[in-house]
């Protein structure tokens, strides 16, 4: 590493997930059920910062499956800096924002239609994009957009993420599904994100349910409110959701709605100590030197947050170190 780069003690990485654990049934009803799990990954980060002008990284091709391996390590790892809030992280190249979620050809399936299946895929788009990268999500606002897309019907879905905005819990946070900054601590600088992952889409257990199934992870550049832009960290959330939509004429539901059926999610530099308030909470490099036993201690093997080669039910489930921020 070059001298004028000073490493930080690397974060306690949490895992936070929750999933369902199935989808109760009948001829009426869909109802998902949530089983909640607490974890929380905190990422790596690095002082100092290099200088001069580098050439554009060369984008990479989308993803249409998943990698075989993590993006190799920097043999030099760069600090990010206001001015190149991405150097020295694999997210460098990937896309900007929504250009980095894209929407697979639409088929017919089962009792839909392309024409409802396109629907379907472009209603999970709009929802990640609301959900994780639209600014006033990102500063703490009420994310009523991505709300709607949801089926008012599922009062463990909709309903529970709606209960959790107002009172936070273990078992309903909206960091679940909405990446969350406190506005009085962290916002992310100039609104940047970078985006990668993919969506697929198969029949379900009946000719009436489509199943959609998103695999993302956002990487954030966030700075403290009240220094400004004197330092730079990054945050890197990734995302496993499955949504559902189903035929009104076999299921009770809200035409044109999506269920959602289960989500998981990592979080790269959260907070492992704080209790759930709805928001993500970064940790800095200077707060790890100057408050070493701030967040809780980190334990088994470390994990890489860019690492998107295996599902999050085979990474660590509890609080760990990562490998880079």
């Amino acid at each position: 590493m070059p001298s004028d780069h000073v490493q930080s003690p690397s974060a306690p990485a949490a895992l936070r997930r929750s999933r369902t654990a199935a989808l109760r049934r009948s001829r009426t009803a869909a109802v998902g059920v949530l089983v909640a799990l607490g974890l929380t990954v905190s990422g790596c980060g690095l002082l100092g910062g290099g200088s001069g002008d580098r050439p554009a990284a060369a984008s990479l091709p989308p993803e249409t499956a998943r990698p075989g391996s993590a993006p190799p390590e920097e043999v030099f790892p760069d600090a990010p800096t206001v001015k190149e809030p991405f150097r020295g992280s694999p997210a460098l190249r990937w896309a900007d924002g929504a250009a980095g979620i894209e929407v697979p050809e639409a088929k017919a399936v089962g009792s839909f239609s392309p024409k409802q299946v396109a629907h379907a895929l472009a209603a999970v788009k709009e929802l990640l994009v609301e959900a994780n990268i639209t600014p006033a999500t990102l500063r703490g606002e009420h994310p009523k957009a991505a709300l709607d897309l949801l089926d008012p019907l599922q009062k463990d879905g909709r309903g529970l993420m709606e209960g959790g905005l107002r009172k936070p819990t273990k078992d309903a946070d909206p960091v679940m599904l909405f990446s969350r900054f406190d506005p009085t601590e962290t916002r992310v600088l100039r609104d940047l994100v970078k985006t990668r992952g993919r969506i697929t889409y198969e029949k379900g257990e009946s000719d009436g349910e489509l199943l959609i199934r998103a695999d993302f992870s956002f990487v954030y550049p966030v700075v403290k409110v009240k220094t400004g832009e004197r330092e730079v960290d990054r945050s890197v959330i990734r995302r496993e959701l499955t949504f559902a939509l189903y035929d009104p004429e076999e299921y009770e539901t809200t035409p044109g709605k999506l269920f959602m059926v289960e989500w998981a999610m990592s979080s790269g530099n959260d907070d492992c100590n704080r209790a759930p308030d709805g928001f993500l909470h970064p940790t800095f490099p200077s707060d790890r030197i100057a408050r070493p036993d701030a967040s809780a201690a980190p334990s088994g093997e470390a994990v890489d947050p860019y690492d998107r080669s295996k599902s999050l039910d085979d990474m660590p489930q509890e609080c760990a170190e990562t490998t880079r921020g």
